[in-house]
């Protein structure tokens, strides 16, 4: 089992975005053997189109804000790949500061914690879409994984919950 716990701890270089950036947390339990790919991040929109999309005051600070998460596919097979990704908003008062943010994602089957990667990136004011592959071991346990994504910066933080199923 350490063995395929080291494995499913295998850290994930970065495909775009902070160079400083890996995949931190591995995979317990259900999925133990199982692996985490290659963390990779888009920029949706600019600082500018996001603070009127969010009717953003700057006079309030910053603001972090989940608009949508979502596992793809949702139902899976023991030894499938899936994606978890997170579309989140990014508000600073001046548009060119820049937040320290973890991007956290928590794995559970039927309550466990299974696994937990974390990505700590920097980020500008804007919308970003990030994902974190996920290969299951072929020992993948059936049944409902519940995802809970948040992002998280100083004292700010947001959450928002996914699933998917293997049958």
């Amino acid at each position: 089992a350490a063995v395929g716990a080291a494995a499913g701890a295998v850290l994930g270089a970065v495909m775009g975005g902070d160079a400083k950036s890996a995949v931190m947390g591995g995979l317990l339990g259900a999925l133990v053997g199982g692996v985490i790919g290659h963390y990779y991040t888009d920029q949706k929109k600019t600082g500018a189109d996001t603070a009127k999309k969010h009717d953003y005051d700057p006079a309030k600070g910053p603001l972090l804000k989940i608009e949508e998460a979502s596992v793809i596919p949702q139902t899976v097979s023991p030894g499938d790949k899936l994606e978890m990704k997170m579309t989140y908003a990014v508000l600073t008062p001046k548009e060119e500061d820049q937040l320290g943010i973890a991007e956290k994602r928590e794995i559970r089957l039927n309550g466990e914690l299974v696994g937990n990667p974390e990505v700590k990136v920097s980020r500008k004011a804007g919308t970003y879409t990030s994902s974190v592959p996920l290969t299951l071991p072929d020992s993948a346990k059936k049944g409902l994984y519940v995802v809970v994504s948040t992002i998280q910066s100083d004292k700010l933080s947001d959450t928002i919950q996914t699933a998917f199923t293997v049958k």
